[in-house]
This record gives C-alpha cells, sequence and structure tokens, in this order.
C-alpha cells in the first residue's frame, strides 16, 4: 500500500535528536574544509570565520558568542522548542568544529574542492536541522522567520547576506579565496533554495 504522502506526520523525539547530530556534524564538517582551505562562508559561520582568520581565537567561541543576540529572536518569534533546537545545534556545531582536526588528519585540501564539497555539507546539514524546525542560529533564524512568516525564500535571503559577508571578505582574505567561497556560497545556498519550500516536504516536529 502507497503511504499518503501528502499528509504531515509529526516527527518523532529520536527523529529530531538524529536530524540535530547528523546535521550539525555536516555542517561542522564543512567548516573545517573551509578552515583549511582558507575560505569563508556566510552566516554567523562565515563571520566567525573571518574573526578566527583575523584574530587567531579559536571558530568555536567566536560562533557561540556571536550568535547569542539571536536566540531572543529565536525565541520571540519561533518559540521556546526552536530555540532550545537552535542553541544545541550552535552548542554542537561549536564542539565539533574544535573536535573534528582531532579525529580526522587533513594534510592538504584543494580550495575548489574544500569550497563544492565543504558548501554542499553544509547545506545538506542546514536543510536537515531546518526540516527539524531547528537552525545553527544567527541568519538562518531571520531567513526562517521570514520565509514562514513573509514567505520570502530562506536560501535567497542568505544570498544577499552572504554577499554582503564576502565583500567584507575582500578585506581579510586574497581574491582568489573569496572567489572559492563565493562558490561554495551558491552551492550551500541553492541546496536550501531548492529544496526547502512550502509542499516540498510535509514532516513536522
Amino acid at each position: 500500500m502507497t503511504p499518503d504522502l501528502s499528509t504531515p506526520s509529526r516527527h518523532k523525539l529520536h527523529e529530531d535528536i538524529f536530524a540535530m547530530l547528523i546535521g550539525t556534524m555536516l555542517v561542522s564538517l564543512g567548516i573545517v574544509f573551509y578552515a583549511h582551505a582558507t575560505l569563508t562562508t556566510g552566516s554567523s559561520a562565515g563571520l566567525a570565520l573571518l574573526l578566527q582568520y583575523a584574530t587567531g581565537l579559536p571558530f568555536g567561541w567566536l560562533f557561540f558568542a556571536i550568535n547569542l543576540p539571536f536566540y531572543v529572536l529565536a525565541v520571540l518569534r519561533m518559540g521556546w522548542v526552536f530555540a532550545l533546537k537552535t542553541i544545541v545545534c550552535v552548542a554542537l556545531v561549536s564542539l565539533f568544529s574544535a573536535q573534528i582536526p582531532h579525529w580526522l588528519d587533513i594534510a592538504t585540501i584543494a580550495p575548489l574542492y574544500a569550497a563544492l564539497v565543504g558548501g554542499g555539507l553544509m547545506g545538506l546539514g542546514i536543510l536537515s536541522l531546518f526540516r527539524h524546525k531547528a537552525s545553527v542560529g544567527g541568519i538562518n533564524i531571520l531567513a526562517l522567520y521570514l520565509q514562514e512568516n513573509f514567505g520570502i525564500r530562506a536560501g535567497y535571503f542568505q544570498i544577499g547576506v552572504d554577499a554582503v559577508i564576502m565583500v567584507a571578505a575582500l578585506f581579510v582574505l586574497p581574491l582568489d579565496r573569496v572567489a572559492y567561497s563565493l562558490l561554495g556560497a551558491l552551492v550551500l545556498n541553492m541546496i536550501i533554495a531548492t529544496n526547502h519550500k512550502p509542499g516540498r516536504y510535509v514532516g513536522f516536529s
């Protein structure tokens, strides 16, 4: 018997937990690829990477601190459940991004490969979190809010924000690394824009 895919089904708790773990691990691995290739991305993760390159401070601490103001929006506009999931996901990304270099020794990575595969990993990870009513904070929270309340595509909104971050990257990174970063950001956001829209996925948390 073919299931009725038009009928939304609620995610179970263990499904949400699994999606959050897998999603944050994918995002973290993509960030590690970017850090090794000296690339950046959009949203708060991109800002944290730029600050890491400029100051030498650990990405995890910067990423967690940058996201603190956005938790207020998450609570006020998206609800406590979404906010708590997001806080957990941000903490996991901060943790995993610090630990993956101890688990995986990357001697060298081509910047083009890092941009394409790293951007794809982050896009798939964020998509997994979005579909389970979670995010990795920052602009993701604002993007989800705008999509759910005003119909503005989350991926397209993030492309605009990412463009601003890439302009800032010109003052921190070599031009070729900014170009690779733009390519990776395009891959990331197209994954979200083409897969996270009304009617594409009927499960909910």
